[in-house]
């Protein structure tokens, strides 16, 4: 049962990055849009052999021990904020800010 849980937080943090990806190319010719990245953590692991542990092979020791994961969790969905490509519009009126600037 631990197999089907761990594959199904992958499924599920994989299922939120399809997500965020299919919005960003959704939106990626709507103004002032900025694309996000959804970032991802493993959850706890387990020692399923210490280290130093006898091995199974007569007079051996297993280095570095044995743990398994148990799974993923989502750590957030950032906003990416880069600067994005100037358009010219013919608007006196408009402005942008080219460089260092809005949130730097």
């Amino acid at each position: 049962m631990k197999a089907l849980s761990t594959a199904a937080t992958g499924m599920l943090a994989q299922q939120l990055n399809i997500d965020v990806i299919s919005n960003n190319i959704a939106n990626m010719n709507t103004t002032g849009f900025k694309r996000g990245r959804a970032e991802f953590q493993d959850l706890l692991y387990q020692n399923i052999e210490r280290v130093g542990a006898n091995s199974s092979d007569a007079g051996t020791v297993v280095p570095s021990g044995i743990q398994v994961g148990v799974g993923v969790r989502t750590a957030g969905v950032y906003r990416i904020t880069d600067q994005g490509s100037l358009q010219n519009t013919g608007n006196m009126f408009d402005m942008a800010i080219n460089g260092r600037g809005l949130d730097r």
